[in-house]
């Protein structure tokens, strides 16, 4: 969305949540699954937080105590990422980076078992109960568990808005695909600002 399109009637930003998708110590740099650049995208999603604290909602993927306990592929992934289940990881692997971690409360922690962050059927429900018609998404992975939730809410029928500087993943080449669809494939309900215009264009 170009700061044009932002600012027309159908490119304001009302009645929102902001989503933050998974930033946990063990996406963090030096973490089991680290995402390098998430230092990098820190600050943005900082300051979304705090401009928006009881409007934000942090997910957290949260593993298996052992891989016996998920279903189907998921077993044999975690199978695959034995160190990743709870009982090889330490627990605060699991916790925000501390840096969001200060706004909870009142920013809220959904937890989720699954890549999207509507496989808790919590957030659907609590989305609703808010009178939430726009998703506002950062976090990390842009190319997993970020497009999974992006996918879900689209389902929904919620717009999204991506903050584009707010995103990392392990994959500059899936990152970098990613944008590329969003910006050609869901007109009208996948929209990209920068956290700059974010700012600008979402006050409530």
């Amino acid at each position: 969305m170009s700061k044009r399109d932002a600012k027309s009637p159908e490119g304001e930003i009302r009645h929102a949540i902001h989503l933050c998708i998974d930033m946990q110590n063990i996406f963090a740099p030096g973490g089991l699954w680290q995402t390098p650049w998430m230092d990098k995208v820190l600050p943005a999603i900082a300051s979304i937080v705090s401009r928006h604290q009881a409007r934000t909602i942090f997910t957290r993927f949260i593993t298996p105590q052992e891989p016996e306990d998920r279903p189907g592929q998921w077993k044999a992934h975690f199978q695959r990422w034995r160190q990743a289940t709870r009982n090889h990881l330490p627990p605060s692997a699991l916790d925000l980076v501390a840096a969001l971690a200060r706004y909870v409360p009142p920013a809220r922690i959904i937890d989720k078992p699954a890549y999207s962050a509507f496989s808790n059927p919590r957030l659907a429900g609590l989305l609703v109960e808010k009178s939430v018609s726009t998703v506002v998404m950062t976090g990390a992975e842009t190319d997993v568990c970020v497009l999974s939730t992006v996918l879900s809410a689209v389902d929904l029928g919620f717009r999204v808005v991506i903050v584009e500087d707010a995103l990392c993943s392990s994959s500059d080449v899936g990152h970098d695909a990613l944008m590329t669809m969003y910006r050609t494939r869901f007109h009208g309900q996948v929209d990209l600002v920068t956290a700059e215009e974010l700012a600008e264009f979402w006050r409530e």
